[in-house]
């Protein structure tokens, strides 16, 4: 299994940040051929108190073939082209794979 995941800082306006993720771009997001699940997680602090980072959503692909398909879709390239107007200075786009111990 393969995850994008989205690592988003602080917004100065999180109650605009939340009306925008929720009811535009995770509903655009879900639409992409090939995600299997994504898991949304708002981050409420850290061991050292409060935390830089605001949510952390995971989205789940078979292979890294299958997520590379998935950008290339016109719903991957509108939700890419969404994510970095409403957040591309807060957001971190990484590519992980499970391991299973």
């Amino acid at each position: 299994m393969v995850k994008l995941i989205a690592l988003y800082k602080q917004p100065e306006d999180q109650e605009k940040f939340d009306e925008h993720y929720f009811n535009t771009h995770a509903p655009l997001t879900r639409k992409i051929p090939g995600l299997r699940d994504m898991k949304v997680t708002k981050v409420v602090g850290s061991p050292m108190g409060k935390s830089e980072y605001y949510l952390l959503c995971e989205m789940f692909y078979d292979d890294h073939e299958s997520l590379q398909k998935a950008m290339k879709t016109d719903e991957g390239k509108a939700s890419g082209k969404d994510v970095m107007q409403f957040a591309g200075d807060i957001v971190t786009l990484m590519i992980g794979e499970e391991i299973n111990e």
